[in-house]
């Protein structure tokens, strides 16, 4: 594939940013195996063309709901890595204070609603935000990532349902790395798969290859095209890989290890690179974005290590909108 000239700053944005969430990640990943990190991350190192190829397409203003494996979905969207790495680190300057670590991360300010612990939680709260938008008179739309492990739970049908029924301006997407925790989708999975049950609610869907930036990048931006036309909610379907295992605790030993090595000859930066180059992207220019984003973040994590710890006092602020809290025996 060669991609055409006029668009090859499109593409080198796209580069960037799936650069900079990879760097992100493995500097965390680090922190966490040097024992700096508390708790286990959930890492998305190898699916990092959805997050780029769906982000590029939102606005500041549109709002955008995650998953418990949302490093790079808050990234893409305009999220501070500094603040993030904070947050893991579970310092007093990170986005939640501390308290929230990992799967929960959230920039208002850039439209980011929040990563969620919770599989499919992350749903619900898109379609509210849309249900609120619509009632304001709002243009902006909401994009909902889920996995495959959401596709067999309540909120999936439920949501899907709302926003048909109610011509919601949410882009369902489902990330499905065909893995939920340590279980194969295709196991525990009936029928075609979200697809179907999409279009079952009379939700139009498209299928794309998540590990195929430029491939993304049409998919979405068809389906955003309708969204803003006011043609009610889109799912887009991207299979994708994660190179890793389900936590950074998990040496993923169950994945076969042809499996694995046949994923990484399909790496999105790689793959992408490929594509640059063929455009006539010199290696240099490159090499100089992945090493731009990997100082980046080592940056972020030094600021993050040196980071004041969270004053207990400040324990109970943020966790309910009504009362003074207070301990009990």
């Amino acid at each position: 594939m060669t991609i055409r000239t006029d668009n090859l700053q499109r593409q080198l944005d796209l580069y960037r940013t799936m650069a900079r969430i990879r760097a992100f990640e493995e500097a965390a990943l680090a922190a966490h195996q040097a024992g700096e990190i508390p708790g286990p991350l959930h890492l998305s190192i190898g699916q990092e063309a959805v997050a780029a190829g769906v982000c590029i397409h939102l606005r500041r203003e549109d709002r955008l709901t995650s998953t418990h494996r949302g490093h790079g979905h808050a990234i893409a969207k305009g999220a501070e890595p500094a603040r993030m790495m904070a947050e893991l680190y579970g310092r007093a300057t990170g986005y939640c204070g501390g308290k929230g670590g990992s799967m929960h991360i959230a920039d208002f300010s850039a439209g980011m609603l929040g990563a969620n612990g919770v599989v499919a939680g992350g749903m619900p709260i898109a379609v509210g935000a849309a249900q609120g938008l619509k009632l304001r008179g709002s243009q902006a739309i909401v994009a909902c990532m889920v996995g495959d492990g959401a596709v067999n739970r309540g909120p999936f049908l439920e949501t899907l349902n709302w926003a048909a029924l109610y011509g919601l301006a949410v882009l369902f997407v489902c990330e499905d790395n065909g893995v939920a925790a340590f279980t194969r989708a295709e196991s525990v999975t009936a029928g075609p798969g979200p697809v179907a049950r999409a279009q079952a609610c009379g939700v139009p869907a498209q299928v794309a290859d998540g590990n195929d930036v430029n491939a993304i990048d049409a998919a979405v931006g068809d389906a955003v095209v309708n969204l803003r036309r006011a043609a009610g909610p889109q799912l887009v379907h991207l299979r994708t890989y994660r190179m890793l295992g389900h936590t950074s605790t998990d040496p993923a030993a169950w994945r076969p290890a042809d499996e694995l090595a046949a994923a990484r000859e399909r790496d999105p930066l790689i793959r992408l690179a490929a594509w640059l180059a063929q455009s006539g992207v010199m290696a240099e220019r490159l090499e100089a974005i992945r090493n731009q984003a990997t100082d980046e973040m080592a940056a972020a994590r030094a600021a993050a290590r040196a980071a004041p710890w969270p004053d207990p006092r400040t324990a109970f602020l943020d966790v309910q909108d009504e009362g003074a809290p207070v301990w009990s025996r």
